[in-house]
């Protein structure tokens, strides 16, 4: 029918120039989306039978449709009735704030998802939510509770199929109890209740638990150290981390900045209060290390003193010498440098060998104090003879010393030892001292401090390491007690005396002088480079080392 195909036209167009100007969520009180048009007025319905009245004007005019009077009457009550039925819709639900709820068409989310429900969602006092069909969100994801979720005092939330999340996993809740105001003490792991606790090192404790890592009291102080996370007493922290002196065994003081100051040995590591460099604290003649107060060393007849350990190997007169004398000659030999002459050794005591010293014209020596000497000239040298016994408190008693008169058969007359050293040292010292009477002998020419002196040191350091690493050594007669040392008799070393030949090294390889220091280390560059027979030879022809 053509005026019922012009009303439906014409409505449609006069919806779609319409919108709505609320947005969805805006207000709290609105539960659904907002309208996409407007109520149908009063207005519209005049229209609507003028229209209809106009449509049947027409048709009677064009003779198309021909009814009586009665029969064309009740048509059109019946049309209108229709039409009137079919455009009545439904009246919508009324919201507080005057708004109406008209889903004509769905409202639209910024992320392009729709939400469709079959009725309103209700809100009550409950706070129930249970949609006939389930909401859609945003990832698309879909919420199927088949009863509501409850909260209790429990704070408990058990939903009979779990929660869909938008990676698809299933979040199982379990209830958690969560105790209040419950300590656990750091201790014992036990709750401490409402009773007396201590916060300490960022946890709570049973005052009887708090207690010390050294002495395991409880710590009652106000104040308390730590080291590592545990708890001290003052005073236990003091004597498990201060430093001691190892000469007065005191704790080490401190400066007037407040900081703990001392002293220590570059290799042995004693340390020791500052002021017991001056005042007249006696060191060990060969180790060096410093003589503890509790524990005295053996005082020498020349003044020095010795360290037990360092007496247990000391070589102590000029017969004990010859075994490691002999040792020392086989070394050169296995180098194919064999003394060809048969140079006397004497082991004498400091002043003696000061006094040779000093009749020598020539010749450099290594200061403070020398402990070895090369002789070219002849002299009257005062030898020992026989080694001194130690009696009560350690002191030497009954050294037997005699003259020995040097004369000229070659170019050198003598080598001189310093007396009561380890065998170590004193081999290390007889080595350094040969290779003088071996350059000498050989015809080198006069060579420089630095050339002679490293070379020397050169050959030292290398019997040292082959001492150390065979471990073994020759037969000792005479030790600085009574008792003969085993450990060099049947060619073992013991600890102290393996540490003792790393002392030794260590002394070469950290000398800082000129000469004796800087020219070892030319040496051993050189021979580790070229070898001992280049240099060597080397050194004859140019007198320098190679490089």
């Amino acid at each position: 029918m053509g005026w019922l195909s012009k009303i439906f036209k014409g409505s449609s167009h006069k919806l779609s120039e319409e919108h709505c100007r609320e947005n969805y969520g805006e207000d709290p009180n609105n539960c659904g989306p907002s309208c996409s048009g407007e109520v149908w007025s009063e207005n519209e319905n005049e229209d609507i039978d003028r229209a209809i009245a106009l449509s049947l004007l027409e048709e009677n005019q064009k003779g198309k449709i021909v009814v009586g009077f009665d029969s064309q009457l009740e048509e059109d009550e019946q049309l209108a009735r229709a039409l009137q039925e079919s455009l009545n819709v439904e009246s919508p639900p009324q919201h507080g704030n005057g708004n109406t709820y008209q889903p004509s068409t769905p409202p639209q989310y910024g992320n392009g998802n729709t939400y469709q429900p079959i009725t309103p969602p209700q809100h009550g006092n409950e706070n129930t939510y249970q949609p006939s069909t389930p909401p859609q969100y945003g990832n698309g994801n879909t919420y199927h509770p088949i009863t509501p979720p409850h909260y209790g005092n429990g704070n408990t939330y058990q939903p009979i199929p779990p929660p869909r999340y938008g990676n698809g996993n299933a979040y199982q809740p379990i209830p958690m109890y969560y105790p209040m105001g419950s300590r656990i003490c750091a201790g014992c792991n036990a709750e401490i209740g409402f009773g007396r606790y201590l916060n300490c090192l960022n946890a709570v404790w049973h005052p009887e638990c708090f207690r010390c890592r050294a002495c395991n009291l409880p710590i009652s102080d106000y104040e308390f150290s730590t080291s590592g996370h545990y708890p001290y007493h003052k005073s236990c922290y003091k004597e498990s981390y201060h430093p001691k002196c190892d000469v007065c065994k005191h704790f080490i003081p401190t400066n007037t900045a407040g900081l703990i100051e001392y002293r220590a040995h570059p290799f042995w590591v004693q340390k020791y209060c500052p002021s017991h460099e001056h005042d007249t604290t006696p060191r060990c003649c060969s180790c060096e290390r410093m003589e503890p107060q509790d524990t005295k060393y053996v005082p020498l007849n020349d003044g020095r003193k010795l360290c037990l350990e360092c007496l247990d190997s000391a070589i102590m007169d000029t017969s004990a010498c010859q075994p490691l004398y002999l040792d020392i000659q086989e070394f050169y030999e296995g180098l194919n440098m064999k003394l060809e002459q048969q140079v006397p050794l004497l082991l004498v005591e400091r002043q003696a060998l000061n006094e040779a010293r000093e009749g020598e014209r020539n010749g450099h020596y290594h200061m403070p104090e020398t402990r070895g000497l090369c002789l070219s000239e002849e002299q009257t040298i005062s030898t020992i003879s026989k080694r001194p016994r130690f009696g009560g408190g350690n002191h030497s008693m009954e050294m037997v010393t005699e003259p020995y008169k040097l004369t000229r058969r070659c170019e050198v007359t003598a080598i001189l030892i310093l007396y009561g050293l380890p065998r170590l040292l004193t081999g290390s010292i007889l080595a350094h001292e040969m290779m003088h009477a071996w350059l000498r002998l050989k015809g080198y020419r006069p060579l420089s401090q630095d050339v002679e002196e490293g070379i020397c040191q050169v050959l030292a350091y290398m019997w040292l390491e082959a001492e150390l690493i065979s471990g073994s050594g020759s037969d000792v007669a005479s030790t600085s007690s009574s008792s003969t040392s085993s450990a060099t008799k049947k060619g073992t070393r013991s600890q102290f005396e393996k540490k003792l030949g790393g002392f030794f090294k260590h002394q070469v390889e950290s000398d800082m002088s000129p000469v004796y220091g800087d020219g070892f280390r030319a040496g051993q560059q050189a021979i580790q480079k070229y070898g001992l027979r280049s240099t060597l030879d080397h050194i004859r022809m140019t007198g320098t080392f190679p490089y």
